[in-house]
């Protein structure tokens, strides 16, 4: 530490205090270095490349389920509207019942609600 900040120009020896820590910190340096080594075996192991692309593929699937029902509910909705002539309320309705089935879709894909007992076994 002989570039150190606080230390003046006309050669001023740094306080004893601080001579103490920077020696404590050097013992702490030195210790951390013996421990490393032998931590370093076990944290050496590269991730599992197929946890990760799991979890996105299950992203991905819940994902689309959601978007997959509004979307759908909002087709059919406009396609009613255009047939019936009663538009916004087909979109409106079906949008809404479009997000009620996608949700649901989402939360049986992910094992919070046990699937429909009329669907075959998969």
């Amino acid at each position: 530490m002989a570039n150190d900040a606080r230390e003046t120009s006309d050669g001023e020896q740094p306080p004893a205090e601080e001579a103490a820590l920077t020696a404590r910190l050097h013992r702490l340096g030195e210790r951390l270095d013996r421990i490393r080594p032998e931590a370093l075996p076990e944290q050496a192991q590269p991730p599992r490349p197929g946890a990760d692309s799991s979890a996105m593929a299950r992203g991905f699937r819940l994902s689309s389920e959601l978007v997959a029902g509004v979307l759908l509910g909002a087709a059919i909705g406009w396609l009613i509207d255009r047939w019936l002539g009663i538009s916004p309320w087909g979109m409106i309705v079906f949008l809404l019942l479009g997000f009620a089935a996608g949700v649901l879709n989402v939360m049986r894909a992910a094992g919070v609600v046990p699937p429909n007992r009329m669907d075959p076994p998969s």
